[in-house]
């Protein structure tokens, strides 16, 4: 008798978790079913900027319709041979704003904002910032030459540094446009984003002087103006030579002249008694 009712209790605990267990399987599909979910296309795998897409690199998943990211694509076909010109990390989608315009063939050339210019400057472990100018850091441009003075004939020359140019973006370094590495690098060239005027400025700067490029926060982009700074400024005016102070002689004072003699009078004593009296005339 016992063991049937030891039966009939662990049948019926059978049945209760084998119902609950419908009963979850049941609630998650409604509650998945209630999400509704769009196809989106998103990196397979991390892409350089400036690279042409191609079916491999690209991939589908389900993205939530009420976070569908605004610019996202459906169809992997309207991505075919765009060019992006930003890097895209795995699984991450791609958006119109991070696409170069249509008909671009990929490159550096890609990357480049509309009005503006990208020019190589030569570098070195010094000038390039000991390598921590990478691609997507800003720099200002220094300059050390010498400043012509136009005084007419008197012209002359003294030697300034300034700054030129203020917040440029570092394109590529070498021949590397990637901007995830955040380890610095020691190359001999270094790729600016610069607008036509800017990029004037900097031909003429690099065929006067010897240039300098100083690293800056990102998120700074107040400009500065300055003068220059030239030796004088710099090591401040020079000091005067003491005067050495010489002691003159005292001036030898003439001898006064004894005066001249009276010249000769004629006198005549006059006796009056006991007194006399002499009247020189």
């Amino acid at each position: 008798m016992k063991n049937i009712k030891a039966v009939v209790l662990l049948v019926l605990a059978l049945m209760s978790g084998l119902a609950a267990a419908v009963y979850a399987a049941g609630w998650v599909a409604r509650q998945a079913n209630a999400v509704a979910s769009n196809k989106v296309v998103v990196a397979a795998t991390d892409i350089e900027m400036g690279s042409r897409l191609n079916p491999q690199l690209l991939q589908t998943v389900d993205w939530p319709s009420g976070s569908m990211p605004p610019g996202a694509f459906r169809d992997v076909k309207a991505l075919q041979d765009r060019v992006i010109k930003v890097s895209v990390l795995r699984g991450e989608p791609f958006l119109e704003g991070k696409l170069a315009p249509l008909g671009t063939h990929g490159g550096l050339s890609a990357v480049i904002s509309e009005g503006k210019r990208a020019m190589t400057v030569r570098v070195n472990d010094v000038v390039g910032v000991a390598g921590f100018a990478l691609p997507g850091t800003y720099v200002d441009v220094m300059v050390n030459a010498q400043q012509d003075r136009e005084d007419g004939k008197n012209a002359e020359s003294k030697q300034i540094s300034k700054t030129v140019l203020e917040h440029v973006l570092v394109l590529a370094v070498a021949q590397e446009a990637g901007r995830d590495d955040t380890k610095p690098k020691v190359v001999s060239a270094v790729t600016l984003e610069l607008s036509p005027a800017d990029s004037e400025k900097l031909d003429l700067a690099r065929s006067v002087g010897t240039l300098s490029l100083v690293l800056r926060n990102q998120v700074d982009k107040e400009s500065v103006k300055t003068v220059g700074i030239t030796k004088r400024q710099l090591f401040g005016p020079e000091e005067a030579p003491p005067v050495k102070l010489v002691a003159l002689a005292k001036p030898v004072q003439p001898r006064a002249r004894p005066a001249p003699p009276a010249p000769p009078s004629t006198c005549v004593e006059v006796i009056q008694g006991t007194s006399r009296v002499l009247n020189c005339f």
